[in-house]
């Protein structure tokens, strides 16, 4: 079953970079992930989160406010 992969975000530079590293990490590493970038602020607040960018892996909140390394997005999803 392939892993979900939210990316909570409205399309700051920190979001595109968050949204780049984690499709890398899937490709790099074969990781059968479903990539959904949410940019709907509506939608972003039913996370009820205060900043972006925010990783959502299978409906958990993993990383918030931040942008996280490559290996630690691999840690992540394994």
């Amino acid at each position: 079953m392939s892993t979900i992969i939210k990316i909570l975000g409205t399309g700051c530079p920190k979001c595109q970079k968050m949204t780049q590293l984690v499709e890398e990490v899937v490709k790099e590493n074969h990781i059968d992930a479903q990539i959904i970038k949410v940019e709907d602020i509506m939608d972003i607040m039913q996370y009820n989160v205060l900043s972006t960018p925010v990783l959502v892996i299978d409906e958990q909140i993993t990383v918030k406010g931040r942008v996280p390394t490559k290996a630690e997005i691999v840690e992540l999803l394994n």
